[in-house]
């Protein structure tokens, strides 16, 4: 199959959607699929790198990240449409949708379309979603999809959404899979000492990982006003706090108001490389988010082996067993309470983490590329009746004339 993928977001840029996309073209490569990507530059350049054009953008200012094409990259457009992907996978709503519906058109392919964000989890921070509201969005939302021939949601969370917003498109449900021997491979002992020596953590302290975007959606604030909880008992307690983003500053702010500088480390941002050393560093991964749709941190530390104390939320079915191999809280009070009586409880800590590695094995690549791959085959069949049953009626009516 010839299958053509768009998205807004790309290389050099590494989050959710775009871990997604990079593992999803892996599988597809090694099914014997061609695979050719069309994505929104992170410069205002237009380029092409191997399979992947680059379309010349600016700054939104909407939203860290979030840029806009400003060009209308007609070459590009005109090459992919010669190329004629049978299939043209979008995964952004906004500015490289358009592209692909013009391509799909253009070229009679289906075009299938990964729902990876909950904007309304976003519109405190963005102006112009305060203005919108939820049925808005939702109105929005349907009209803009309108023209896809199937989505794929990563979660039921995703799903039931959708649904809500009255969406009448078939959905699918596809978790989005991880290379789970890149978070099995075992980590050097003497890299992981060096990390704990340069974040100052002791031997005997265990470690509550929190890895991800630092974005103000994420309410990382809520861990460290439950560390001011578990302090008060617990004192061989560490946060460690992994990643970059716009939050970072006013979360250092916070940690320093709430005196927490001796139980809280910040990483920063780190390398995709790097990622699975710092799971290794974690005794138990927590939490926070509400606005996920994929979860991947949630498999990554379970396929590392961590037990799991997050915020209770939607996206963790499936991945959180209740007891099993962690708890979810609703309230900072539980969340302290869980850590306190579990994450210093050696037996707990290697049973629960056995339970994770199990549970993460249903999230592996390979069969992420399976799932939708098959989508594609199916789709392409229904092109195939549906175009047979146009021209069938078309000679119908002619014959009526």
């Amino acid at each position: 199959m010839r299958v053509l993928i768009t998205t807004d977001l790309f290389k050099p840029t590494i989050n959710g959607v775009v871990t997604s996309i990079l593992n999803l073209e892996q599988e597809l490569k090694e099914q014997g699929h061609e695979v050719k990507i069309l994505a929104v530059s992170q410069n205002v350049y237009s380029y092409r790198e191997d399979n992947v054009y680059y379309v010349r953008s600016v700054p939104s200012h909407i939203y860290p990240e979030v840029r806009v094409p400003v060009s209308r990259a007609a070459s590009f457009v005109e090459e992919l449409i010669e190329w004629k992907p049978e299939v043209v996978h979008s995964q952004c709503e906004f500015f490289s949708y358009g592209f692909a519906k013009r391509i799909a058109k253009a070229t009679n392919a289906r075009l299938v379309h990964t729902y990876h964000t909950l904007y309304e989890q976003y519109t405190e921070y963005i102006p112009v979603g305060k203005r919108l509201g939820r049925a808005a969005l939702g109105k929005w939302i349907k009209m803009r999809l309108k023209d896809t021939n199937l989505i794929i949601a990563p979660t039921k969370k995703v799903e039931q959404t959708l649904y809500q917003y009255g969406m009448a498109k078939e959905i699918r449900i596809v978790p989005t899979g991880i290379c789970l021997e890149k978070f099995k491979n075992p980590v050097d002992d003497k890299t992981v000492e060096q990390l704990r020596e340069r974040y100052e953590i002791k031997k005997e302290d265990k470690v509550l990982l929190s890895l991800g975007r630092l974005g103000y959606e994420k309410r990382i604030d809520e861990l460290l006003y439950g560390m001011k909880e578990i302090v008060k008992m617990e004192e061989n307690i560490k946060l460690l706090i992994v990643g970059g983003g716009p939050a970072r500053e006013s979360l250092e702010k916070l940690t320093d108001e709430l005196q927490l500088r001796e139980y809280v480390r910040f990483a920063g941002m780190v390398s995709p490389e790097e990622v699975q050393t710092y799971y290794r560093l974690g005794d138990v991964f927590v939490c926070a988010s509400t606005s996920e749709t994929q979860g991947l941190t949630y498999i990554e530390a379970a396929a590392s082996g961590l037990p799991l104390i997050c915020r209770k939320d939607a996206c963790l079915y499936g991945v959180l067993e209740e007891g099993g191999n962690g708890f979810s809280y609703q309230d900072i009070y539980r969340f302290a309470k869980y850590v306190r009586m579990y994450a210093t409880d050696e037996e707990w800590l290697e049973k629960a983490g056995n339970h994770s590695e199990k549970i993460a094995e249903k999230y592996n690549t390979n069969l992420f590329g399976k799932a939708v791959s098959g989508i594609y085959r199916e789709e392409i069949i229904k092109g195939g009746v549906e175009e047979y049953e146009s021209i069938a009626l078309c000679e119908k009516s002619a014959g009526r004339i």
